[in-house]
């Protein structure tokens, strides 16, 4: 698990790296404004749809019913061609209804928009370009889910690292395009066809069969579709969530949706780093195992990813409460993007840091279900976490803004986990780290946390004494490490201790 991890943490690093870079080079060019949420608002939709239609069901549905098929010596050949027709169909459906009805799609998903607003003409320009992304990432979740059923996760995690690339090359050349955000949004859709062709090279190169697309129903794939439509609603369900943010956002002042994409994006770094890799290595192993009826085995997988969670995402939460403004200015003030925009993503941050850990876990506790086959749980589940998520962002956006709808998010994503969890639990389907004491280690957390905000000006004052022109980053580093430090020795105390008490228990 750790080498599959590694392989998918570290490009997912380099890409992550890479999009900061896209995201300095774009906040600098378009700023926190007007402009700005126009193209959020066009990137943003596309990727809702791709949640939904690609990355999320596509990979429930599909991944672990090929990976049995492949581990059971069955032809997949039929199940890959006609998965892929009845995808690329659905796709150009989707593609033509959001290209030739744009304004009816915004007066959906963007009320607070109108065609009265002056920003309304480029946002119907920039979506119509980047919606063409959502056929490409459908195409490269396939193909994706293809190669990791044959445990190969390299060239899949790399593709996003084009996306970054693109966009920034696309920013970089921005007068030759009319606007920054049109630049953007070219850069976009050229990546897509990019990561395509990446993908179709790389499973060409690994011997899979490149599939034609046909439109039948074999077994395997009525099965697809079995899985598929519980998976749909859970994805959609998901992004219901999210989507609220975005209608939302559009009713709040002026640049909240940008504040939300750049706190969105520091926070989503350990998330793509632990949380999907995670998910995205174990899937198709408990795909496998659930083949073999190995229940023993899929049991110790799914509890070895749940402590990895814990481990890691409770000292990132606490940097990010307590330090995630200092790393906004750091990596985005600069040009357009100035303190006040900074603040306020700072904020934001802190508010989605509070549910951080259950987001971490969460791709693995569905990963539960849905690599046995089992997609109608989580839906069920998430429903529940869903309605109460939206009430509280329709309660708390008018009272605290942008940072209500993050308080929300947490919210949600941390029912959602607790059930999910308690779900597993209650099927055998997970031991869960009952021999490490989670209350220790999160307790430990808030503690650090605490002692973290009533000493870092303190921190700050002294190194600007000391290098005057290194203040903010070496005081930001400097506390990062005492704190990964810190719960580094207490995590390895408590997991060593109790790993001596499991040895000695008489009952193992």
């Amino acid at each position: 698990m750790l080498r599959k991890l590694g392989t998918v943490s570290g490009l997912t690093l380099v890409s992550r790296i890479l999009g900061f870079v896209r995201d300095v080079v774009l906040a600098a060019t378009l700023g926190a404004g007007p402009v700005a949420d126009a193209f959020m608002l066009a990137f943003r939709l596309p990727n809702h749809f791709r949640a939904i239609l690609a990355e999320g069901a596509f990979n429930a549905a599909f991944l672990p019913t090929w990976a049995a098929a492949d581990a059971s010596g069955r032809d997949c050949t039929r199940l890959g061609a006609e998965v892929m027709g009845w995808l690329t169909l659905a796709n150009l459906v989707l593609l033509a209804l959001a290209v030739g009805a744009t304004g009816w799609m915004l007066a959906v998903l963007a009320p607070g928009l109108s065609p009265a607003d002056e920003t309304w003409p480029l946002v119907v320009t920039l979506t119509r370009i980047t919606f063409t992304y959502l056929l490409c990432m459908s195409l490269v979740a396939f193909l994706s889910a293809m190669l990791n059923g044959r445990d190969r996760f390299a060239a899949p995690a790399a593709a996003p690292i084009l996306l970054n690339l693109f966009m920034i090359g696309a920013l970089l050349l921005a007068s030759q395009f009319p606007s920054a955000a049109h630049a953007a949004a070219w850069g976009v859709m050229a990546s897509g066809v990019a990561q395509v062709a990446l993908l179709v090279v790389t499973v060409w190169q690994a011997g899979l069969p490149l599939p034609r697309p046909r439109l039948g129903l074999s077994p395997d794939t009525r099965l697809v579709f079995r899985r598929l439509g519980p998976a749909i609603l859970t994805s959609g369900a998901l992004q219901v969530a999210i989507f609220a943010d975005t209608i939302i956002a559009t009713f709040l002042p002026a640049g909240s949706l940008s504040h939300l994409y750049y706190a969105d994006r520091l926070y989503q770094l350990p998330i793509g780093l632990i949380g999907v890799a995670l998910g995205t290595a174990i899937l198709p192993d408990i795909g496998r195992r659930a083949g073999l009826g190995d229940e023993a085995g899929m049991r110790a997988v799914l509890d070895r990813a749940l402590l990895i969670c814990l481990i890691v995402g409770v000292p990132v939460a606490v940097i990010m409460a307590t330090l995630g403004d200092w790393a906004i200015r750091i990596l985005f003030v600069r040009g357009a993007f100035d303190l006040a925009a900074a603040e306020a993503s700072g904020a934001i941050l802190a508010a989605y840091a509070l549910g951080l850990v259950p987001a971490l876990s969460l791709r693995s506790l569905v990963v539960g279900f849905h690599g046995r086959g089992d997609t109608r749980t989580p839906l069920r589940l998430l429903v529940a976490a869903t309605l109460v998520n939206i009430a509280l962002k329709i309660v708390l956006a008018p009272m605290f803004g942008a940072v209500g709808l993050a308080l929300a998010t947490s919210a949600g994503i941390t029912l959602y986990a607790t059930l999910l969890f308690r779900a597993n639990r209650s099927r055998g389907f997970l031991a869960g780290p009952a021999s490490i004491p989670a209350g220790v280690l999160v307790g430990t957390g808030i503690g650090l946390g605490l002692l973290v905000l009533s000493s870092r000006d303190a921190v700050l004052r002294t190194i600007e004494n000391l290098a005057p022109g290194l203040a903010l980053p070496v005081a930001l580093l400097t506390l990062v490490i005492a704190i990964l430090v810190a719960q580094g020795c207490v995590s390895a105390l408590i997991i060593g201790r109790s790993t001596l008490e499991k040895t000695a228990s008489p009952k193992e």
